[in-house]
């Protein structure tokens, strides 16, 4: 598997982590099944390290939450805990390298977050998602979109972090063909609608960071679905 990122990227990159409290609601929220209950059921996150959104799917909704990361500092998901109010350990934390990962059970909800992208062999990466899912379980993955806008701002401003991405997964047209292939009917692929563009902590472009702040605020008006504004692409199985 050719991974465009290791293990030293990451670790610069979660190094200056700011605890907060994780959100109540979140963008991605529309995409979810409704009146979803995880009291009793199990749910992964892959690559979330430091584990904001397993918190936020244990503490919504109820769901055993596991985070599978090849890379995790347990006294900073023990912090970030913490600070959600919450007991040290709650988040189960698997640290494994996902493509060495084989787990003795199948999840009812299976959740990535800027994880695919990071892999040339988008196909690979999506089955092996799929491969962790139960009979009933459900699906979301989340990419950013670097083919518009935002793709624009992190090549001139972040090109570090724009060169630790794989475009083509960020193609509706392939990612339709991959889901395809993998004989997968009750799918969504779409692009979100609240235009937003953003530059990394690790990014240091002090004009970049002012630039992208101004338009930021400028392109919330026009909140289209589009591949040029749009800044995720949405993943769902809802079986």
């Amino acid at each position: 598997m050719n991974n465009l990122t290791d293990r030293d990227f990451w670790q610069n990159y979660w190094k200056n982590y700011q605890y907060r409290k994780v959100p109540n609601k979140t963008f991605f929220e529309t995409y979810l099944q409704k009146d979803l209950n995880g009291k009793g059921k199990s749910f992964i996150e892959i690559g979330g390290f430091p584990g904001t959104m397993s918190i936020y799917f244990h503490k919504k909704f109820g769901f055993n939450a596991s985070l599978l990361d090849f890379y995790i500092d347990m006294d900073m998901v023990h912090r970030l805990e913490k600070t959600n109010d919450i007991a040290e350990g709650t988040i189960n934390c698997i640290e494994s390298d996902f493509f060495a990962f084989h787990p003795d059970k199948k999840y009812d909800f299976v959740f990535s977050l800027g994880f695919i992208e990071h892999f040339d062999d988008t196909k690979d990466v999506i089955k092996r998602h799929v491969d962790l899912l139960s009979t009933q379980g459900n699906l979301l993955i989340i990419l950013p979109n670097f083919l518009g806008l935002n793709g624009w701002i992190q090549k001139n401003f972040d090109r570090k972090n724009f060169d630790a991405h794989n475009l083509n997964s960020m193609r509706i047209n392939n990612l339709k063909t991959i889901m395809s292939d993998l004989n997968i009917s009750e799918t969504k692929i779409e692009y979100t609608s609240k235009p937003m563009v953003w530059l990394e902590p690790t990014a240091k472009n002090k004009f970049g960071r002012f630039f992208v702040k101004i338009l930021s605020c400028v392109i919330k008006l026009f909140p289209i679905k589009s591949k040029f504004l749009s800044p995720y692409i949405v993943i769902t199985i809802q079986q």
